[in-house]
């Protein structure tokens, strides 16, 4: 008990002095939370949203939740989308509100370029019953109980039916939510990201894609996901990934319909962490609105 409560101690520390974006193992079909410039590059009207409960019995561990929208805007170069964002940590829980637009150039016949923007709002909100009786009524935790910060950032996408390559920063303004003599609280920083991947024909019924995101975050280690996907018939998608130091996951997905795609995610702490907690589980679901004009001869495998 003695452990894992000094655990959760140093666990709440680092969500109040250092809260960062909020990670996915499923982050290859969650693209327009984390880089604008992906917004409407489906082509099609994407609705998308996501669940994960990380650490399974660790009280005061993180849970997210996520919706998107995102979709091309008719004879333009256009897209548009909008995200909102959930994150619970311990005491503290911040809502983010995105709203993001690309432009896309055609390069040849097979590649294109999109850039894009977003702007957001983050209500970062304490409650201090969360924590000890006797800090609960210091004054200095109840004047800290919310706060509103505004921010913007950038994004470049690259990307074919085969490959893509994004570099973004989704917050470009780092942050203190809370800040005087004695306590500050540092809810965001510049992360920048760096994604990738690429579809390999295995043939006529297998595709394997492997894929890596990179996130850089001044002060902290960099974060490194590694994952490969195999796509059967273009209905059903196995996988595994690897965060560098901290977890290991599996992923499975089924094509429902050409509309319709559900994903599910576990990851395996590797850390001594593990001893604490039954795992994180990661829920997806996209739905996506398709013309009977649109002739959906094999699904985007990102």
């Amino acid at each position: 008990m003695k452990v894992k409560l000094i655990f959760l101690i140093l666990f709440l520390i680092n969500s109040i002095y250092a809260q960062q974006d909020a990670q996915y193992s499923q982050y290859m079909y969650n693209t327009i939370s984390i880089n604008p410039a992906y917004a409407g590059t489906r082509d099609v009207f994407s609705i998308m949203a996501l669940h994960r409960t990380q650490w399974i019995g660790f009280e005061g561990a993180p849970t997210t939740n996520t919706f998107s929208i995102n979709t091309p805007i008719p004879s333009s170069n256009l897209g548009i989308g909008f995200s909102a964002i959930s994150d619970r940590i311990g005491p503290t829980e911040q809502n983010t509100f995105s709203a993001d637009a690309s432009y896309t150039i055609l390069l040849n016949e097979k590649t294109k370029f999109s850039f894009g923007a977003k702007a957001s709002a983050s209500f970062f909100s304490f409650d201090q019953y969360k924590v000890t009786p006797f800090q609960a009524n210091d004054p200095k935790w109840k004047s800290m109980s919310s706060s509103l910060s505004p921010n913007f950032g950038v994004g470049f996408y690259l990307h074919t039916n085969q490959y893509y390559l994004g570099v973004s920063v989704p917050n470009l303004m780092e942050t203190n939510f809370y800040n005087d003599n004695e306590i500050a609280m540092n809810s965001q920083r510049m992360n920048y990201y760096v994604i990738g991947g690429y579809v390999f024909n295995v043939n006529d019924w297998i595709k394997f894609k492997p894929s890596i995101v990179s996130k850089i975050v001044s002060g902290a280690p960099i974060q490194l996901d590694v994952s490969g996907n195999v796509l059967f018939m273009n209905k059903f998608v196995l996988g595994a990934a690897y965060r560098w130091d901290a977890a290991v996951s599996s992923l499975a997905g089924f094509q429902v319909s050409d509309a319709l795609f559900i994903g599910y995610g576990y990851d395996f702490d590797i850390t001594s962490m593990s001893r604490y907690n039954s795992g994180t589980h990661e829920v997806f679901i996209r739905y996506e609105l398709i013309s009977k004009n649109d002739k959906i001869v094999s699904p985007r495998f990102f």
